[in-house]
């Protein structure tokens, strides 16, 4: 996959086949219409082609800073297009100015002049433009005298629910790790620095890395206890079990937010290191003991419970 950030140095493209959208999560839906992308350029003998935005759209338009978390940041979202096998990717600078095209502005100025496109692809409640006025009754309207071909991706249910990267976010936030993951496709994952704490997991036979959070726009679970696995360079080429608490520690009185992460059969100093945390399932709300024994009891049943999570994901 080639990966273009500016619109004057595209290459010509053939028989483009494309579709556009902010693909926040590259979910299952997402992923239909990739493959649905990938087939009609395979039979107009063309080139795949996915327009995302960065930033986020919704960051730009809303008028409260940082009310839109993702389900994952540029660099995550071009790791998983990669793994799609899309022929190119087109990263939009998506600003004020650009937000302010109109509908028709959005298909001619861009598309059109820019792609050439044989056939553009969109989802069922595709809209665009200022105001997203822009529906597919347009794109059809355009079509005609512009001469590219249009299809639309019917919704993408899974248990009668239509998937959505705002569905997925909820889930994550509502504690449904299971089908916020059965949405996604994988699990839901995200990457911390690891810092120095007070130890006192240490202290108690549970040692943890805390974790700071490098992009402010990333979407974190809520508040408690989940079953977790981890990986990074610290860790070679193996992949770690675990358990994450996310909260502010009641039992020993903690003032501030924190994201600590036991992994299970490792000791190692791994401070000043970036890891990825795969996060599988919930297992229980943040609470406070009575003291320290109390909660190192609880850590034991925590851990044998996300070690028994963790065996049904191999």
């Amino acid at each position: 996959m080639k990966v273009h950030y500016d619109l004057k140095q595209l290459p010509p493209f053939k028989n483009a086949v494309i579709t556009t959208g902010a693909f926040d999560g590259v979910h299952t839906g997402h992923l239909q219409i990739i493959k649905r992308i990938k087939e009609i350029a395979q039979q107009v003998a063309g080139e795949s082609i996915i327009v995302t935005f960065h930033p986020h759209p919704r960051k730009v338009i809303s008028s409260i800073p940082g009310e839109i978390k993702q389900l994952t940041c540029l660099d995550e979202r071009i790791q998983l297009l990669e793994k799609a096998n899309i022929d190119h990717l087109v990263v939009i600078n998506f600003d004020y100015l650009f937000s302010n095209l109109t509908a028709t502005e959005y298909v001619q100025d861009l598309l059109v002049a820019h792609f050439h496109p044989h056939t553009i692809i969109v989802g069922y409640d595709h809209q665009f433009g200022k105001g997203r006025t822009g529906n597919f009754d347009l794109l059809v309207a355009l079509g005609q005298t512009n001469h590219f071909k249009l299809e639309e991706i019917n919704e993408q249910l899974v248990n009668d629910e239509i998937i959505s990267s705002t569905l997925i976010r909820n889930y994550l936030l509502e504690k449904n790790i299971t089908k916020a993951n059965q949405l996604l496709g994988y699990p839901y994952f995200f990457d911390g620095f690891i810092v120095r704490g007070n130890q006192i997991g240490r202290t108690i036979g549970y040692p943890t890395a805390n974790l700071r959070i490098l992009n402010e726009e990333k979407l974190i679970p809520a508040n408690g206890v989940y079953a977790v696995r981890v990986h990074g360079n610290c860790f070679g080429e193996k992949v770690y079990d675990g358990m994450m608490n996310i909260g502010i520690r009641p039992t020993v009185d903690g003032q501030k937010k924190v994201i600590e992460v036991h992994i299970f059969n490792f000791d190692a100093d791994i401070y000043e290191n970036t890891i990825t945390v795969s996060v599988y399932e919930f297992i229980r709300g943040e609470e406070k003991f009575s003291g320290l024994d109390a909660l190192k009891n609880q850590l034991a049943l925590d851990k044998q419970t996300s070690i028994t999570i963790l065996q049904q994901y191999p």
